[in-house]
């Protein structure tokens, strides 16, 4: 498995390209997340823990507890290992390989800021210290200079975590989408929705809309 130290990681990270082939279709995101649905359930089903496809135990540890920084549990639904986020990140990185460059250098210059911060890896530090240096990072507009390699590290996370959740069954639910449900008469919108608009609907397109029935 490939190291990488310090200078490389920089140098991953600085390059703009890394950053630009990190899209994919929603076929594609959709596909992997049930791949890596299925491996971790087959884990489950024989009491075992997940073994990843290409990150480390130490990386695996570092993408899970910054998945759970950017979409925790809360009163409607589960944080984003709960929906396997770290196990489709750890897939994309064997789906898309030009991927693994910058995920691996973006944790180790995550461990190596923690290191020179709070004298030990980001998996050791307190939450506390893990949100405060997430907060750095998260915000590219108020991010100091010298964190930008960070900066773009912690947006790759973030758009991994994201996809993988709102792509699970969980994170469907949570959005509240109904997918492509039949409607058999359009009422319009809610008032509700369009008290908070500022609009209502014009009297004579509700008229030809009557009349259509």
């Amino acid at each position: 498995m490939q190291k990488l130290n310090r200078r490389q990681a920089l140098q991953v990270l600085g390059a703009a390209p890394a950053v630009a082939g990190l899209a994919w279709t929603d076929a594609e995101a959709q596909q992997a997340h049930q791949h890596a649905q299925q491996a971790r359930k087959a884990a489950t089903a024989i009491k075992a823990a997940y073994k990843p496809k290409y990150f480390t135990a130490h990386e695996l540890a570092t993408v899970t507890v910054l998945a759970n920084l950017i979409i925790p549990a809360d009163e409607t639904s589960g944080n984003a290992s709960a929906t396997g986020v770290p196990e489709f990140i750890d897939f994309m990185m064997i789906d898309q390989p030009t991927r693994q460059l910058v995920m691996r250098g973006g944790i180790k210059w995550l461990d190596n800021e923690c290191g020179k911060r709070f004298g030990q890896p980001f998996v050791k530090c307190t939450a506390a210290q893990q949100t405060e240096i997430a907060d750095a990072l998260a915000f590219p507009r108020k991010a100091q200079p010298n964190h930008s390699h960070g900066v773009r590290f912690f947006s790759a996370v973030r758009d991994l975590t994201a996809t993988g959740f709102f792509t699970s069954q969980i994170g469907i639910e949570d959005l509240q989408y109904k997918g492509n449900t039949f409607v058999p008469k359009w009422t319009g919108a809610p008032k509700e929705a369009l008290d908070h608009l500022g609009v209502s609907y014009d009297p004579l397109a509700k008229w030809y809309s009557e009349s259509a029935e």
